[in-house]
Order: C-alpha cells, then structure tokens, then sequence
C-alpha cells in the first residue's frame, strides 16, 4: 500500500506516524507494514528501535517523510529500508 501525504498509520506499540511527504513503497515496522490508524495497529511487528514525538524521519532516498504524533517502539522502515532521523534546519539570524 503506497504511503499518502496527511494519512495516519499505526505501529504495534501505538506509536503513530504522519505521511508528510509520501512516495509507492511501504512504511514497516521492522518486516510487518504499519496499518493506517482507523484500520487500529498491525497484530505483530518489530520493536528493535523507537521513534519520538515530534521528530521527522525520512527514507535514504528522501522520497517519503514521515513525522511522529505520538512516541513508541517501531523499528521504522520504508521498502525494508532504515528511515534516518532528520535534522532540523538551521535557519539564518534576524539580526
């Protein structure tokens, strides 16, 4: 199922994620893909890393993000992909 721009999924711990960015792969937690929320959370899944409120993730690519709305266990991936944290950008002084 591709991942769509401003749709909820769910990981098996409750963690949820928001499609800010979406591209034609699957968003996974760890082997098993994350349900969208009104579906209620997958029955199984990995539980190898977390992911935390408020931060962005995105795939190696950058082809989809994704940002945390609610914290939890989720070995987050994209197609069996790793997603990476983002960094926030650093904007310039109004001085």
């Amino acid at each position: 199922m591709p991942a769509q721009v401003g749709k909820r999924y769910m990981a098996m711990s409750g963690a949820e994620l928001i499609v800010t960015k979406g591209g034609d792969g699957t968003l996974q937690d760890g082997d098993t893909p994350l349900n969208l929320k009104e579906d209620g959370a997958p029955a199984a899944g990995g539980s190898g890393g977390e992911v935390a409120l408020g931060k962005r993730y995105a795939s190696a690519d950058g082809s989809i993000e994704v940002l945390c709305i609610k914290p939890g266990a989720c070995d987050l991936r994209y197609n069996g992909d790793k997603m990476e944290l983002m960094q926030p950008k650093v904007l310039p002084s109004a001085d």
